[in-house]
């Protein structure tokens, strides 16, 4: 049978889907990058900090999700020449409107009706993916490491994989250790929110305001000194974290806009090498949208010269579908009562089977 994995990330670049079998390596047969039309992503974009009359926007919004999710699955059938009778299950992330793992009464957020794209798409939604894991005293996050450990580990080898989306997570695969993973903060997103204050553009293509920067040390510096960054693991952020506010206590306006793009690249730089200094990593995979960011490539390349920095391309898993495939992989795991947790990673007292069923 075959899966469908929809990913909708905190850069909100639109929604990736894939369709996938499992034997019980992952086999991609299709891939569709979806776009949010654009009330929908302003609303997201609303949704994703505090505001006034959440719960009225948050309604129809959860609505508009599911219609859009399910447009998507409904074109990438199409592209495949596949019917939805074929597909098993659609394993769905939801969009995350806020991630608190570290409160009092620790939440983690994901939105869409579910029950909506189940019956929109007649196949059976596997979703609500985090909130089992927060009740065992989980974060909630990173999920990916689980798959990145049935896909990408091998016995001998010293790896990490490293997720570059709106935040950036790393999954350490050190022969002979138990996997580790975490955030380790922000991947595009901060350089997402610059450029559209600066340029009104939704991302840096192929890094080229980024390259027109020098770095600035001293707001490094700065930046890395934030408590996050020096946490221990487990540990797990978001968009409400680092995001414009956050940058704004660094007083970028005193500087060269592309030079603050400069620097923030640096900082997803620097902040993932940090993270894996002291491990044993010999080789580095990149996913996400961060492998197109050539800057962000050559620093990382630069920070980490004692191991080999590539695409998980170079592994078989197309870098850009990683997650998405993840999530059609928590599906299948669900089906299979298989544990999609790592309570070493995210701090969970249990295994746990992630996920709810909704049927069509």
């Amino acid at each position: 049978m075959f899966y469908i994995g929809i990913m909708s990330g905190t850069s909100l670049d639109g929604i990736d889907l894939v369709l996938v079998s499992f034997t019980p390596q992952p086999k991609l047969i299709s891939s569709l990058l979806h776009p949010f039309p654009t009330e929908l992503k302003q609303q997201l974009q609303q949704l994703s900090q505090p505001g006034n009359n959440e719960i009225e926007l948050l309604g129809p919004t959860e609505q508009q999700l599911a219609q859009c999710y399910a447009a998507g699955v409904a074109a990438l059938l199409a592209r495949a020449n596949f019917t939805a009778s074929s597909v098993a299950a659609i394993g769905c992330h939801g969009q995350t409107i806020r991630h608190r793992p570290d409160g009092p009464y620790p939440f983690s957020m994901q939105i869409g009706d579910m029950h909506k794209l189940a019956m929109l798409c007649q196949i059976p939604v596997i979703a609500d993916f985090r909130r089992k894991d927060i009740a065992y005293g989980g974060q909630g996050a990173p999920l990916v490491p689980a798959f990145h450990q049935a896909v990408f580990q091998q016995a001998a080898s010293h790896r990490a994989i490293v997720n570059i989306g709106g935040i950036a997570n790393v999954t350490l695969l050190a022969a002979e250790l138990p996997v580790m993973g975490f955030d380790t903060g922000p991947g595009n997103a901060l350089m997402d929110n610059w450029v559209m204050h600066c340029q009104a553009k939704p991302y840096d293509e192929n890094g080229e305001f980024c390259s027109q920067g020098q770095l600035i040390p001293e707001m490094l510096s700065a930046m890395l000194a934030d408590p996050y960054f020096l946490k221990s693991a487990p540990k797990s952020t978001g968009r409400e974290y680092f995001n414009l506010q956050w940058l704004q206590q660094f007083h970028p306006e005193h500087y060269k806009a592309a030079d603050v793009q400069r620097t923030l690249c640096h900082l997803t730089a620097q902040s993932i090498a940090d993270s894996l200094r002291g491990s044993k990593i010999q080789q580095v995979y990149v996913c996400g949208g961060g492998v197109h960011n050539p800057v962000l490539m050559a620093d990382l390349a630069s920070l980490l010269a004692e191991s080999t920095v590539s695409s998980t391309n170079v592994l078989g898993v197309d870098a850009d579908w990683v997650e998405a495939i993840a999530f059609a992989w928590l599906a299948w795991a669900f089906q299979h009562q298989i544990t999609g947790n790592l309570p070493e990673v995210t701090g969970a007292s249990k295994a746990c089977v992630l996920g709810v069923a909704y049927l069509p």
